[in-house]
């Protein structure tokens, strides 16, 4: 294969992952807009909620993206059988995640009381908290058949049930909150029910693909009647939980910053929302990349082909860096019109107009440590990664945000100076990693040979 058949290869895999991942940013965005126009204590009590599951929610992507690694080594050794069975373990782990999930969701919702927020808004969170965790196990059913689709280089399909989900999701807001169409005027609530029905929906619709798909039917001919493994088990968990505490520790990290910049002012505060969620379009979109990456990689290594490997995770990476500059660029080119779109608060403007120019850098590193993790995911390497990780947000980022936003009183952009040095970090030391552990593989199996 070419360098440029690599890159098409590549662009195919993760354009409509990317999409699809486009897709769940805009209908938050909708979500939160919608829900807006119903009053302040809604928007608050939804974001107080979807705060407490966002964390969570993330390490079930995290484990459930534990999946890819092996179904797509399996589909590189062409052993169809192997690939179905993991199928069949990652429904299990992933079901029994999404419980764990919705038992300390609602176990730390008992104790929401004590996080300082005013009586209406915890008062009104309770019962739409309960709804959204509800579609957890929805959550994870798709994600494990979208994940079986993925690691056999199919992301087509879950990219239009994704799509098509979330543009359900927006019509049952519609109906549900405002009680349009002879439909009961249910306000947050109705979100939530909304949230948990196109969940329901999608999963429905990806696990109907997958099982009755021909494409996949060599890989599914006995996965039910196939034994139990515990070495399947301790793959899933092995790859699972360091890559669900990868998402913890970034997500977490950004969360701390958001705290970092209350404590400045509401105006920073508001300028490092703003700012922040333009970069998370970006990132959204180059997780898709990841996601490339992880596939692209795990074929190539059940293949023991450790040059096509290297070629097709540096397209990857090389594309990340590309499609970030190009974000990189509008941001700086529009940054003081971006803010716009959110506040006519010319202090918050300002604020974040500057952040925007720090997320030049901050998106180049960001787009190739997520590049680079979905390539180190695809060689099953994810324990050291995870020390980086948190070395990287934790040590590097968070230390760095408070010691220049805070400690030394650079204010908001202190905090993002922090953040892109500790993305940067993350960055350099993962690519380090990868060329590392390609090396090792590519010996040990010159040396077997």
């Amino acid at each position: 294969m070419t360098k440029s058949q690599h890159y098409k290869k590549s662009i195919a895999l993760a354009l409509p992952v990317m999409l699809g991942q486009l897709g769940h940013v805009m209908v938050g965005l909708a979500d939160s807009i919608m829900i807006g126009q119903i009053g302040t204590i809604p928007l608050a009590a939804s974001a107080f909620a979807n705060s407490i599951f966002a964390i969570p929610l993330v390490f079930g992507i995290g484990m459930a993206y534990g999946m890819t690694p092996p179904i797509a080594m399996a589909d590189g050794e062409n052993n169809t059988a192997k690939a179905g069975n993991f199928l069949k373990h990652g429904l299990a782990v992933n079901l029994a995640t999404g419980l764990l999930i919705f038992l300390l969701v609602l176990l730390f919702s008992s104790f929401s009381h004590l996080l300082g927020q005013e009586p209406e808004v915890l008062e009104m969170s309770y019962f739409y908290l309960y709804i959204i965790t509800s579609s957890i196990f929805f959550f994870m059913l798709f994600l494990t058949f979208k994940q079986f689709a993925e690691g056999l280089s199919d992301t087509i399909f879950a990219m239009w049930a994704s799509i098509g989900a979330n543009l359900i999701n927006i019509l049952l807001n519609y109906l549900m909150i405002y009680g349009n169409w002879g439909f009961p005027e249910l306000g947050l609530e109705g979100a939530g029910y909304a949230t948990l029905i196109s969940r329901g929906i999608m999963a429905l619709v990806m696990m109907i693909y997958v099982l009755k798909n021909s494409k996949f039917k060599k890989h599914l001919k006995d996965w039910l009647r196939d034994k139990w493994h515990r070495s399947y088990f301790k793959t899933l968990l092995d790859l699972g939980i360091p890559g669900g505490l990868q998402y913890v520790f970034e997500i977490s990290a950004f969360a701390l910053a958001a705290i970092f910049a209350g404590q400045i002012g509401a105006s920073s505060l508001a300028a490092h929302q703003v700012a922040i969620s333009l970069a998370a379009l970006s990132y959204m979109a180059a997780s898709g990349l990841g996601a490339a990456a992880t596939v692209r990689v795990g074929n190539q290594l059940g293949r023991k082909d450790f040059y096509s490997l290297k070629e097709a995770a540096r397209s990857c990476f090389v594309l990340a860096l590309a499609f970030m500059a190009i974000c990189g660029l509008i941001f700086y080119l529009g940054r003081d019109y971006f803010p716009l779109f959110y506040t006519d608060d010319l202090e918050v403007i300002k604020i974040a107009s500057s952040l925007l120019v720090i997320a030049v850098v901050f998106q180049l590193s960001d787009g190739l440590q997520v590049a680079v993790l979905g390539a180190l995911r695809g060689m099953s390497d994810v324990k050291i990664p995870t020390i980086i990780t948190f070395f990287s947000y934790w040590i590097i980022g968070i230390g760095g945000a408070y010691g220049m936003g805070i400690y030394l009183e650079w204010g908001p952009q202190g905090i993002w100076y922090g953040l892109a040095s500790g993305l940067t970090v993350s960055a350099l030391l993962l690519y380090w990693r990868f060329h590392w552990k390609l090396n090792f593989l590519a010996k040990k199996a010159m040396d077997k040979n």
